[in-house]
């Protein structure tokens, strides 16, 4: 029996467990919310004779989200339940494919709308729980993409442990993905290649100590089956300068090599990036350097699944074959002036060494940011959130463009 049927019964077992051990608790303490963004996305290409000239489109997502509370006993049980779905509200013939909306070939124009729906049932005792279904990953073998509508998701199994104190454990296998450009769920295979070379699964297990509330150090070990093994290895520490200073400084480090059957042929690449960041008040300066080794460029997930645990993860994400990276950023928080929920952010990232192929000379590229985004404080419309970018891409071989984002999200909680 395929993976996913083996989740189906689970999920089903699970809740009739669930209904038939049923406690106040499980409602008491459940929450449902509704999240609204409304997304306008505009990308005009600069270069010269480019495929397209612009892409983008203007559209309405919603997140539903369901969380039980658990049931009584030393093993508790609950059941989350998600839906998502989108609305094109412009951006027809012509303005695709952008990234954000599916892509009908046979129209030549962006879906008008897409969504899906999914559950999870979860168990837990003492300080331990056990997900089955659908995951929002943040971890470094695996991260959930909340930076279009759709978010990028992953079906599978975790189990994540906290028995011992500032001691975290997870571990988990991924069977499948849906990402942000689609309805449906798919096998799990590298980005730029075809889903004939899918791995039947992404197996994960990592720790997490934290040894004082200033240093914390990080392990994963990944296996995507058949197509590569991945070890990653961080710590991060915050030193208190006094006066109000205060400076955090990460270390991170990705070895990426190929495995089993080799879907993917060949694939050799190791990462190292250092970050650090001087704060005081309102103020955060912020530089980073970032190194790829081996033949090959960061494998990224199908979706283009995002990773920002590489410290220069950006629009254009740095991750070519030996690129060498560095990072200017800027950030305020005007709660610092009186003026909560008010927050800028602008940075500038430069590759070299970009390495494009026997007999090519190098490539280099950058990327300059503004963000500014506001959260209204109180009121009737309290938790409203506005934000503005700006996104600006050169390149010496490739792509140049200007993009400009404009987000409204709003979180409504019925419980």
């Amino acid at each position: 029996m395929k993976q996913i049927d083996r989740m189906g019964w689970a999920v089903t077992g699970l809740a009739m467990m669930y209904a038939a051990t049923g406690h106040a608790d499980v409602f008491d303490d459940s929450h449902l919310t509704l999240g609204l963004r409304n997304f306008y996305y505009d990308r005009d290409f600069k270069q010269d004779n480019a495929p397209k000239s612009r892409v983008g489109s203007w559209s309405q997502g919603f997140d539903l989200q369901f969380k039980s509370g658990y049931t009584d006993g030393p093993v508790k049980f609950g059941l989350d339940a998600f839906g998502q779905y989108a609305y094109r509200l412009d951006g027809g013939g012509g303005r695709g494919p952008d990234t954000v909306l599916p892509y009908d070939d046979s129209k030549g124009k962006p879906v008008t709308d897409y969504g899906r729906a999914s559950v999870a049932a979860k168990i837990k005792f003492s300080n331990t729980e056990v997900k089955i279904g659908e995951h929002r990953p943040m971890l470094p073998v695996a991260f959930y993409d909340d930076s279009r509508q759709l978010i990028t998701t992953y079906e599978g199994a975790t189990i994540e442990s906290k028995e011992w104190s500032k001691l975290t454990l997870n571990a988990g296998r991924f069977w499948k993905t849906a990402t942000r450009e689609s309805s449906n769920r798919e096998d799990i295979y590298l980005f730029g290649d075809s889903p004939a070379q899918s791995s039947d699964g992404l197996n994960f297990a990592g720790a997490r100590y934290e040894f004082t509330p200033q240093l914390n150090t990080t392990y994963y070990f990944g296996q995507l089956e058949d197509i590569y093994k991945q070890h990653y290895a961080a710590a991060a520490y915050t030193m208190d300068l006094g006066n109000g200073y205060s400076l955090k400084s990460d270390l991170r480090y990705y070895n990426t090599q190929d495995e089993g059957a080799k879907l993917s042929g060949s694939l050799d690449n190791s990462s190292l990036g250092l970050m650090t960041a001087l704060s005081k008040g309102g103020h955060t300066f912020t530089a980073a350097y970032q190194r790829m080794y081996g033949d090959d460029a960061f494998p990224l997930l199908n979706g283009y699944a995002p990773q920002p645990f590489l410290v220069n993860w950006s629009t254009i994400a740095f991750y070519k074959a030996q690129e060498r990276s560095w990072q200017a950023r800027y950030d305020y928080n005007f709660a610092a002036m009186g003026v909560p929920g008010l927050k800028f952010m602008t940075r500038y990232l430069r590759g070299t060494n970009i390495d494009r192929g026997p007999g090519l000379s190098d490539n280099v590229e950058s990327e300059t940011n503004f963000i500014l985004s506001y959260v209204i404080q109180s009121g009737p419309l309290s938790g409203l959130a506005f934000e503005g970018r700006n996104i600006k891409v050169k390149t010496k071989y490739g792509a140049d463009f200007d993009e400009n984002r404009l987000i409204t999200s709003y979180t409504w909680k019925f419980w």
